[in-house]
């Protein structure tokens, strides 16, 4: 029906699950058969609504259902505030073992009962992201991340994943195989929450957001770091795929294209050294060898040369980062973690303490500012009964569905019926008599309220053709008359 239908809408597919029963699978097969499908969502229903029962037994369950309050962290409450506009993303930055302090905040964010409808990451928050994104539950998130973190402390594994450094110090291999066992072939697409991740295509020197496919690979893209690691090769356009943080470090605002209302965004990002030495026009490299190899000498502040390809590679993330903070739909969080080192994952449990309790803290200093009640707030709900004119915009009675059938309606092509008195003005484009019917039946059903009960009968006893007559030697922007 659906396929058939000319509804100018988006089309989204809600994909019903037991609450006891197994994870999504098999997304990408409903969705590769519905092309016209903008995106899809994954709810987790009560057994209620897979018990059959008659309508008397339906009414008296629900009516008893209706009597507790609604669970903000429940799939359906998701559902209705990603259909309203209403939806609040949380985005992860990059920062390698930084990134461990994530799982605290997200413990504190729980706690605080701030719900999250969309995860979006780059490099480490990627894959803690991700680890979100498919259990929904911060206890077995954490566990895993820690596995994981004490995977990568290993020191044997990155000895035997040595190569000659031509592209890379390592092959790849062994990082591929710790992030490929974390998430055990998933895709994207069969994640609870919607996600996304961003890596940096230096094929086509562009940001890539990733939404669907293998959800190792792309977690692995996103946390591929230039010398590091080779670039992982986009099993479906070949293109060579880097870490995200080199383009867009804490993507908010590709959450907030996604249809984000609010963007939670933590930023574990190193912070570069600023009070670095004046050298002058020219730098004498003997010069620092010596000042770096006498105990009595002053200490200089010269970068290297990694570090100035390293500066130089983040330079745009920089500027995105700004302008990111300066937002308004955004509240930022900055953990204290700077002085933890970029691979120091041996220290998880210390990380993750420290972003638990910076949470914390700042989540209740937003519980008694009314931050939090600003993000749950319907955006929708003052402009239903905001008024203007004195008259109330929209009809209290009608439905979303009804209002929306009345603005967006399109009317068939109709063969015109051209009076002699305006052949002269009868070459009108049938686009803008489309739009000029839409608004006029909107603004009669606005204003239908104040027809008198005379004006009803009178319009009601019109004939059929009557109404045609009226319609077709209507003026070009007279408005139409409610038919009946």
């Amino acid at each position: 029906m659906l396929e058939g239908s000319a509804v100018r809408a988006q089309k989204q597919l809600v994909l019903l699950h037991r609450e006891d029963g197994p994870p999504p699978k098999g997304t990408a097969e409903w969705l590769n058969m519905r092309s016209w499908i903008s995106r899809h969502h994954h709810l987790s229903c009560p057994r209620r609504v897979f018990s059959r029962r008659s309508l008397p037994k339906l009414r008296e369950l629900y009516q008893r259902v209706f009597e507790k309050g609604p669970d903000r962290h429940s799939d359906f409450s998701r559902l209705a505030r990603v259909l309203t506009g209403n939806s609040i993303a949380l985005v992860l930055g990059g920062g390698g073992a930084r990134g461990c302090s994530q799982v605290g905040i997200l413990r504190a964010l729980n706690e605080a009962g701030i719900p999250v409808d969309m995860v979006g990451g780059t490099s480490i928050g990627s894959l803690m992201g991700a680890l979100y994104a498919e259990e929904k539950s911060n206890s077995r998130m954490r566990v895993r991340a820690r596995e994981w973190a004490m995977d990568m402390n290993s020191f044997f594994k990155k000895i035997w994943d040595l190569t000659y450094p031509v592209t890379s110090m390592f092959s790849g291999a062994s990082f591929n195989s710790s992030i490929s066992s974390v998430f055990n072939g998933k895709q994207i697409e069969d994640l609870w929450l919607p996600y996304f991740n961003i890596t940096t295509d230096i094929t086509a020197s562009c940001m890539r957001a990733h939404t669907d496919g293998s959800l190792w690979r792309y977690v692995r893209a996103s946390m591929s770091l230039s010398g590091y690691l080779p670039p992982l090769c986009d099993p479906k356009d070949g293109h060579l795929l880097m870490d995200g943080g080199y383009i867009n470090n804490l993507p908010a605002d590709v959450a907030r294209s996604m249809g984000a209302k609010v963007v939670i965004a933590i930023d574990v990002g190193s912070r570069d050294e600023t009070n670095l030495t004046n050298y002058g026009d020219s730098l004498n490299g003997w010069w620092l060898l010596w000042k770096r190899f006498n105990p009595l000498s002053e200490k200089v502040k010269v970068l290297n040369m990694a570090e100035i390809q390293t500066r130089l590679a983040y330079v745009c993330c920089v500027q995105q980062l700004e302008q990111v903070k300066d937002s308004e739909y955004c509240e930022y969080i900055r953990p204290p973690i700077d002085h933890y080192g970029t691979l120091e994952f041996g220290k998880f449990d210390e990380i993750a303490e420290v972003g638990y309790q910076h949470g914390k803290t700042l989540f209740e200093v937003w519980q008694r500012s009314g931050v939090v009640d600003s993000m749950l707030k319907d955006r929708h709900q003052e402009e239903f009964h905001k008024t203007k004119t004195g008259h109330v915009v929209t009809c209290p009675n009608a439905s979303f569905t009804d209002l929306a059938e009345i603005v967006s309606r399109i009317e068939p092509v109709k063969n015109p019926v051209i009076d002699e008195e305006l052949s002269d003005d009868c070459q009108t484009d049938y686009d803008e008599e489309a739009v000029e019917s839409a608004l006029s039946d909107y603004e009669a059903f606005t204003q239908g309220s104040e027809h008198t009960e005379e004006e009803e009968t009178a319009d009601t006893a019109e004939t059929d053709e009557e109404v045609q007559i009226r319609v077709r030697r209507r003026p070009k922007n007279a408005a139409l008359s409610p038919t009946p």
